[in-house]
Formats: structure tokens, C-alpha cells, sequence
């Protein structure tokens, strides 16, 4: 092995503190065996050989690179940014992210050479990587305490209680019988969910709001149409939170640069079932996340239960019962629309009737409706579903 190394062209950071005339060929030669030898980086190798210091590394990659070197003795862990690298990557790859600027995020690095530790931030962030040169051995107690306050948020969520017996529908993409061991590592964020979606519910609210922003995070329920602030939980869920709703509701959770839509279902009991409409929308601090509550038992209310005043009820009833005609319902979100439309859908369906409807997307099945799902890429289009209403009895 000895052998093969020492015929093997040095390069990387052996080959600049050679270059830097800190190491000799054979210094160099002889810990980039033993690091071979030992499993660790050449950096960590050639600060335990002794031969050269952590700060005498940093301060030669800096020059050499022309990248700024930072000690990090100035910087306080409470104050990194909230766009966290994760975890495992920063253990892995020995990077920290210190602070952003517009889509460019610069990250502490102990050895410039290594651009595949770049490279894996660029992808994990979707952001522009700008290396800071800093200590190792500072990095590395630096990236232990960003993980431990990571890690002390996410037991701080007091989300204590049973939740009852209720699990998504088989249309997920995780099965609840076998949690993932993902799943069981972030237990408090799976638990919080839980929590925010049958509080949800059980408030009637008709949308949830997970919101991030710079300095903290907030879910909102839209209840008869108004937002309202529920929680503002620690800001260093938002990334673990953002990937367990886009697993369960069927969405890359690699993919953090483009708008997402999907849809889960919560199974409350056998028999009442709620569906989630949920949308992700990425923002300057992380991905904005919006679930639409679908409850089926909300289309089989009666008219007189949506709160329409006499004359409006009225006006309503007589406009669907004509034989032709076009109803426009509009109104902002949370109005009741959805409901409404629903409910008189409702009203009119008999097996002596034939009832289909094109929808964008189709929010609630109805029993005995025939209900079309548009789907343009497809090229089911309003008006190919139209043209086929047309065409059938």
C-alpha cells in the first residue's frame, strides 16, 4: 500500500502546504498513508502527526486559494443562520453555514480542496457556495454544538398527550405499521404534526399555514376565513417539518427550488376519512407550505347549516334547480365556496339525475356523481371533459 501511494501524484491540500513549503514531500507522503491507512481526511491526519497547527492549515489554504480565513472564536452558534446545512452532511463533510447573501451562502470549510463537500451543500441548499476558510479543530466543535442546539429545539416541542387511533391512508408514501427509521429519529416533529392537523380539524379551520421566516417560524389556521397565528415553534423544525408533510403527501423531498402539489389522507377512524390538498411554495428562508382540509362530511351538510340568510338561500336553491343556467360562486379563500358548491351538488344528486362535473382538482368525491379530475398535460382539458359530457347519455 506504501508503495502505491508513493508512486500516486499528490494533490488536493498535501499538494498546497507542499507548495506552501509548510510539509516535505515525504512529510506529506507519509500522512496521506496514514490517513489512507486510519479512514480520516489528510486535514485531521496532519494535525494529530503534529506537524503542522490547525490555524498554520487554515491560514496557507486561505493564501493559497484566495479565500478569507474567519476564526471562528468570534462567532456564537445561537447566531448562525436558521437555513441550516443538514446534519449529516455537516458531520460528513465537515461544512458549517455562517451566513447568506441573496441566493450565495457562505460556508466554513477547513479544506478548500474539497469540492465534493462543496458541491453536496450546492445541491442539498439550491444556493451558490462561497467558502470561508476556517480551523479544523474550531469546525469540528463548532458543527458538534450547531448540531446539539439543533437537536435540544426539536425535544423542546411540547407536544405531549395520545392522539387517539388515526394514521394516513395507504396513498402515502410511508406505511404507519413500519415507521421509518427517519420517521422514529424525528419523533417530536411527527408528533407535532400530528398535533397541528387535528387541532385543525377539531377547529374547523378549512387551511393550515407553515410559514418560515428569518428569525422565526409560525403555523396559521384559516378559521371562517380569517387567518390566526396557532404556534410559533422552533425555528430549526422547519426543515425536518417541510420533509415529513412532502413524504406523506407524495412529493420529492429532495426538490426545494420549485412549487410542489400533492395530497394526503388522514385516517381518523374507519369511518371518516380526511383528505389534504397541500401545496409548497419555496421562499428566501425555506419552503412555505399550505394544506387545504378536505373533509367529505362537510359536502353532506344541508343548506340550512352553511349560514345563508333566507332570501340568499332562496335565491341560491331556485338558481340550481332550473334545468339550465350557470352558477358563478365566487369569493375569497376560506368563504365557503368549496362547501357550497358541494352541498348543492348534493341537493340535486338522485338516481334519477345525471350529475358530472370537471374539476381543478377534484377536492371531495361524491357518491353517485361522476366526477372528472382536469388534467391538462394529459390533455384533459375543461373542454375535452365538456365535449365528452356532451357525447355520453
Amino acid at each position: 500500500m506504501a508503495s502505491v501511494i508513493s508512486q500516486t501524484k499528490l494533490s488536493g491540500l498535501a499538494r498546497t502546504l507542499i507548495q506552501e513549503k509548510l510539509l516535505s514531500e515525504e512529510e506529506a507522503r507519509a500522512i496521506e498513508e496514514q490517513a489512507h491507512i486510519s479512514k480520516t481526511p489528510f486535514i485531521s491526519q496532519a494535525i494529530q502527526s503534529k506537524k503542522l497547527s490547525s490555524l498554520a492549515i487554515a491560514e496557507s489554504a486561505a493564501r493559497a486559494f484566495g479565500f478569507p480565513y474567519l476564526n471562528l472564536d468570534a462567532f456564537n452558534v445561537d447566531y448562525l443562520p436558521p437555513k441550516k446545512i443538514d446534519a449529516k452532511l455537516m458531520q460528513t463533510n465537515r461544512v458549517l453555514a455562517l451566513n447568506t447573501r441573496g441566493n450565495l451562502l457562505f460556508v466554513a470549510i477547513s479544506d478548500p480542496t474539497n469540492i465534493h463537500a462543496l458541491d453536496s451543500v450546492q445541491f442539498q441548499m439550491g444556493m451558490n457556495v462561497s467558502p470561508v476558510v476556517v480551523e479544523d479543530d474550531k469546525l469540528g466543535r463548532m458543527i458538534d454544538k450547531a448540531v446539539e442546539s439543533s437537536d435540544k429545539s426539536l425535544k423542546s416541542l411540547d407536544v405531549d398527550g395520545d392522539f387517539g387511533d388515526f394514521g394516513f391512508g395507504d396513498d402515502n408514501s410511508q406505511s404507519d405499521s413500519e415507521p421509518a427509521e427517519s420517521e422514529v429519529d424525528d419523533a417530536p416533529v411527527v408528533k407535532f404534526l400530528n398535533k397541528m392537523l387535528l387541532d385543525a380539524i377539531n377547529m374547523g379551520a378549512s387551511d393550515l399555514h407553515f410559514e418560515p421566516y428569518e428569525k422565526f417560524y409560525r403555523v396559521r389556521y384559516r378559521v371562517d376565513g380569517i387567518l390566526r397565528e396557532i404556534t410559533q415553534p422552533p425555528l430549526a423544525i422547519k426543515e425536518k417539518l417541510a420533509s415529513r408533510i412532502k413524504d406523506i403527501s407524495s412529493m420529492d423531498i429532495s426538490e426545494k427550488r420549485i412549487p410542489q402539489d400533492g395530497r394526503m389522507k388522514l385516517v381518523l377512524s374507519k369511518t371518516r376519512t380526511i383528505d389534504f390538498r397541500v401545496s409548497t411554495l419555496p421562499l428566501i428562508h425555506g419552503e412555505k407550505i399550505v394544506m387545504r382540509i378536505l373533509d367529505p362530511s362537510s359536502a353532506t351538510l344541508c343548506i340550512e347549516a352553511l349560514g345563508y340568510e333566507p332570501i340568499q338561500k332562496e335565491r341560491l336553491l331556485n338558481a340550481v334547480s332550473r334545468p339550465y343556467g350557470l352558477v358563478l360562486v365566487t369569493g375569497p379563500t376560506g368563504s365557503g365556496k368549496t362547501v357550497s358548491l358541494y352541498t348543492c351538488l348534493n341537493i340535486l344528486n338522485n338516481p334519477g339525475v345525471n350529475i358530472s362535473t370537471a374539476e381543478d382538482p377534484c377536492e371531495i368525491p361524491l357518491a353517485g356523481i361522476n366526477q372528472v379530475n382536469v388534467n391538462d398535460k394529459q390533455g384533459l382539458t375543461f373542454a375535452a371533459a365538456l365535449k365528452s359530457f356532451l357525447r355520453q347519455d
